[in-house]
């Protein structure tokens, strides 16, 4: 008997404990693929049909980061780079020379942590830290928030409406944070999820990822677009993507890269080792 009431006593104590920690790590469901699709679909990145949001994470870095420029410039497409503060912060000229080229600083956060212990004073402390750097290097205030692992915890929550940033993931992503990644596995892997209307989740350094995993992202990035266009869909930035109401800009139907009307549905791309 004795030993029952001293069971009950200590989950009594501990409810506040868990409850806490439900309250806290809770939102971070959304990071669920098809819960985020069906139930919050701007926080999924999904926009206008006849488009798709071309995003990177983790960077900026002085190695990896202009050689996706020099190939994005290539390929005619602008796309927004979810940066780190502690990055920007570390390779200013290389955040500034995202922006000189035509592309879009979105806020990664400060460091690329785990957010498992509720923090919610550091969380809005370095949010806005992170803000005030790319800002500086974007030359505007910035607009979107990605957390690290895509864990939106209370806190995080918080600390972005605080800041004014709005949070979006992804609808597609590659893979290519992997070890054995490779430039057809990461295409095969983003077609499976890719719609029109969806949002591509790419690397642009191995900061937070395999040693040179990086590599498989570059080297996918041709096909992805290809594929993007072949499908009728447009490739850009999420400003232009149409994410809560903003608009997304009309082409004209037919041209290379513009939102299709027929095909824009649907987006196929092979199989790892087909051309």
């Amino acid at each position: 008997m004795r030993q029952r009431s001293s069971a009950g006593r200590a989950a009594y104590a501990a409810a506040p404990v868990a409850a806490v920690a439900l309250a806290h790590i809770g939102p971070a469901a959304t990071w669920l693929p098809g819960l985020r699709r069906r139930r919050f679909p701007g926080l999924a990145g999904q926009g206008g049909p006849g488009h798709v949001a071309l995003t990177f994470d983790d960077g900026p870095d002085p190695v990896s980061t202009p050689q996706f420029l020099d190939v994005l410039d290539a390929l005619g497409v602008h796309a927004t780079f979810f940066v780190l503060g502690e990055n920007a912060a570390r390779h200013p000229a290389v955040a500034r020379e995202l922006v000189r080229r035509g592309h879009e600083l979105a806020v990664h956060g400060w460091t690329h942590d785990r957010p498992w212990w509720p923090s919610p004073a550091r969380d809005a402390r370095e949010l806005l830290r992170a803000v005030q750097v790319v800002g500086e290097a974007a030359g505007r205030r910035p607009h979107w928030y990605r957390p690290p692992y895509g864990i939106l915890n209370s806190g995080r929550w918080a600390a972005a409406r605080r800041a004014g940033l709005r949070p979006v993931l992804w609808t597609a992503w590659g893979k290519d944070w992997r070890h054995d990644a490779t430039p057809a596995s990461v295409r095969a892997t983003v077609a499976a999820d890719l719609r029109g209307g969806g949002t591509v989740l790419l690397h642009d350094t191995d900061h937070a990822s395999a040693p040179d995993s990086w590599r498989a992202a570059l080297g996918a990035l041709p096909d992805i677009v290809r594929d993007c266009r072949e499908a009728g869909l447009a490739v850009g930035p999420l400003g232009e993507h149409g994410v809560g109401g903003l608009a997304v800009p009309q082409a004209t139907p037919g041209a290379a890269g513009a939102p299709g009307t027929a095909r824009a549905a649907s987006f196929r791309s092979p199989a790892p080792g087909q051309p």
